[in-house]
């Protein structure tokens, strides 16, 4: 996306924030919490693989850009069978929504049970263009919620809770302020971004160095 676009929908959103209309009404939802997950899991770090691995791999994504659908579609299987599932570094997901409905569906999948967080964003990549384009995007994406096991009355209570909104936005603002995040999927290895194609070429030849830089 390019990062001329991504300045303007942040900006848009920080806006509808202000605003008060990213959510149809946020609140704290203490006489619903026990429908949820505890807050501490709500609002956790998300990540896969080796917790003590010298090579950490970040990604920012907002559920509703295509070239973050796409890198999950295409490369994700590959590097996850190679680096994560082996152990070789520990992987990252950090929300960076770019409008309302990628701020809602962050907050969905936060709702999820845990072990079916990344199920859920898996999901939601690979059905993208369905609930993107839906009349209703949020109703789409609250059947997603629901095959994820979570019942019509516990998504409502989501989208409005205030925790997770709160902690979305803060993933969203720190990404942004640390790493100066200009489009969507940013990838980091150790910090650093990786520039230019996220092909699986690339991704192998960065986290490559990088594992070899961590053995000397």
């Amino acid at each position: 996306m390019p990062k001329n676009i991504v300045k303007k929908t942040v900006l848009a959103v920080a806006g509808l924030i202000m605003a008060g209309v990213v959510i149809s009404v946020i609140t704290d939802s203490r006489a619903d919490a026990q429908s949820l997950p505890t807050v501490e899991k709500m609002t956790a770090e998300r990540s896969l693989g080796n917790q003590n691995a010298k090579v950490t791999v970040i990604e920012y994504a907002s559920l509703t850009c295509p070239h973050c659908a796409a890198f999950h579609r295409g490369p994700w299987p590959k590097i996850k069978k190679e680096y994560v599932d082996t152990g070789k570094i520990k992987f990252i997901f950090r929300d960076f929504p770019l409008d309302r409905i990628a701020l809602a569906a962050s907050m969905i999948a936060r709702c999820a049970p845990e072990e079916r967080y990344f199920g859920v964003i898996n999901l939601m990549f690979e059905t993208q263009d369905t609930w993107r384009n839906a009349a209703n995007p949020q109703a789409a994406l609250e059947s997603i919620g629901r095959l994820a096991g979570m019942p019509s009355e516990t998504l409502q209570v989501c989208v409005q809770n205030r925790a997770v909104f709160d902690a979305v936005m803060k993933q969203r603002n720190d990404g942004d302020k640390k790493f100066k995040i200009e489009s969507t999927p940013t990838i980091l290895v150790n910090g650093q971004k990786i520039k230019g194609s996220l092909d699986i070429g690339r991704f192998r030849e960065v986290v490559d160095h990088a594992l070899a830089d961590a053995r000397q």
